[in-house]
């Protein structure tokens, strides 16, 4: 730290560039023990939301939900996890052992990895010693998190090569395709938080928060994570790896008890990851809200409060993880993954270059007025916007311009059947029959039958 200090007052390191939170008075017993208290409290939330889960949906669709073990179905989740740790666990014939095992430990293990930086509070005393809610930081944590999200694609994709099976392979295969493409813009929407806050440290990133959250000045970036988390975590509408109608399952089809429920359990640990990451680069992390902050001279603004905060904030987007769920069908894979390539990451590309000259007009690399020249950038990026909405519109019209489709098609015309387009019909084959005799000149008039 005291190295850090010196290059910072040289002007190699701004202050905000390496962490913030102090580990130096933390033993080593001590880490361990917030790692277990972590570990507990992802376990309770995911006890929890899968309750909450089913209740939301059951009421949006006007059914009760788990409503017979416990109060209000709410032991229901603990029954269902006795249940898959005393079911049988079935290999496939053709599987790989070893594989087939390491994968559901892969996928399920990850997300945990990813909560380890990120801050859960403030600074608090525990058994005598001052250390922050939270297990470790680094320089570069936020590339630790996309770092152990590209790991659990892993696990996906040995699930469905090692259990043998056509299907699964299929459901690997998409789902890391799925992960690998909105991982990508996750991470460039990210650049303007880095550029904003001058650091990839979480705790650093919380500090730099304090006067305003990074929702409002970088909007966007906020926009495009909200939507690729849903895809990073393959929740509905995008959970295309276990489309029952074309993959039965997904990759963890030839799995049964604990080692789907590893699976099981590493999705809705990922949703609360994603929801902390959200939280600590966007909202403030275990920060009060405002005029809360304020109250008492920041006395609910520290310490252990911050873990009240933390998990209200975290808890706003799993219920909106549980409002699409209930609100939207399942897109289609090819429409998914062009919106990803070919919106999503373009787009992602453009803002992130317009946040570096806007951060830099804010620092007065273009001169002294400021305004004058944030609003060149950002007219600039309204005219990229406005021409690449011009060219969508000119692709459609010229789309709408072509030939028709034909009312009726032929299903089989291309040797293998093909279904109609909406408002076609099919022509229906002709019926297989004995072949006509031909036609022969009636008796005595020299004409044919068919002229008769």
């Amino acid at each position: 730290m005291s190295a850090l200090a010196g290059l910072a007052g040289t002007g190699t390191l701004t202050a905000l560039e390496y962490p913030v939170a102090d580990f130096s008075g933390t033993p080593l017993w001590l880490s361990f023990i917030k790692a277990l208290l972590i570990f507990v409290y992802l376990l309770l939330q995911v006890v929890v939301v899968i309750w909450f889960e089913r209740r939301v949906i059951g009421f949006m669709q006007q059914r009760s939900g788990p409503n017979r073990f416990g109060p209000i179905g709410i032991c229901q989740t603990l029954a269902d996890g006795f249940k898959l740790i005393w079911k049988e666990t079935i290999v496939p014939a053709r599987a790989d052992a070893k594989t087939y095992h390491l994968a559901p430990i892969i996928a399920g293990s990850c997300a945990f990895i990813a909560f380890s930086v990120i801050p859960v509070g403030g600074t608090v005393s525990m058994f005598g010693y001052t250390t922050p809610l939270q297990l470790t930081d680094s320089p570069v944590a936020v590339i630790l998190v996309l770092a152990a999200a590209g790991i659990s694609a892993y696990g996906f994709v040995l699930a469905g090569w090692s259990s043998g099976s056509p299907y699964p392979l299929l459901g690997g295969l998409r789902s890391t395709a799925q992960v690998i493409s909105y991982e990508i813009a996750m991470g460039l929407s990210l650049i303007a938080v880095f550029l904003y806050a001058g650091s990839m440290s979480t705790s650093s990133i919380v500090a730099a928060q304090a006067n305003m959250w990074f929702a409002i000045p970088a909007v966007f970036s906020f926009a495009v994570y909200c939507i690729c988390m849903v895809g990073e975590t393959n929740r509905l509408p995008f959970d295309l790896a276990e489309g029952e109608g074309e993959l039965v399952g997904g990759y963890h089809t030839e799995y049964a008890g604990m080692g789907f429920g590893m699976f099981f359990l590493g999705e809705y640990v990922n949703m609360f990851t994603a929801a902390g990451l959200a939280t600590t680069l966007f909202l403030g992390g275990p920060a009060a809200p405002p005029g809360i902050a304020g109250i008492g001279d920041g006395m609910f603004n520290q310490g252990w409060w911050g873990v009240l905060w933390f998990t209200i904030k975290i808890w706003l987007f799993i219920f909106y993880f549980v409002w699409l769920r209930g609100s939207l069908p399942r897109t289609r894979y090819d429409q998914f993954m062009r919106f990803g390539w070919k919106v999503l990451i373009p787009a992602t590309l453009v803002w992130g270059m317009a946040g570096a000259f806007i951060r830099a007009a804010q620092l007065r690399f273009f001169g002294s007025s400021t305004f004058l020249a944030t609003g060149i950038i950002v007219g600039v990026v309204l005219v990229i916007a406005l021409v690449a909405a011009w060219q969508v519109d000119s692709r459609r019209e010229a789309a709408a311009l072509k030939e028709p489709e034909p009312e009726e098609i032929d299903p089989f015309a291309g040797g293998y059947p093909v279904p109609p387009m909406p408002g076609q019909r099919l022509r229906e084959p002709a019926a297989a029959g004995p072949a006509p005799r031909p036609l022969s000149p009636a008796p005595g008039t020299g004409t044919t039958d068919e002229e008769a």
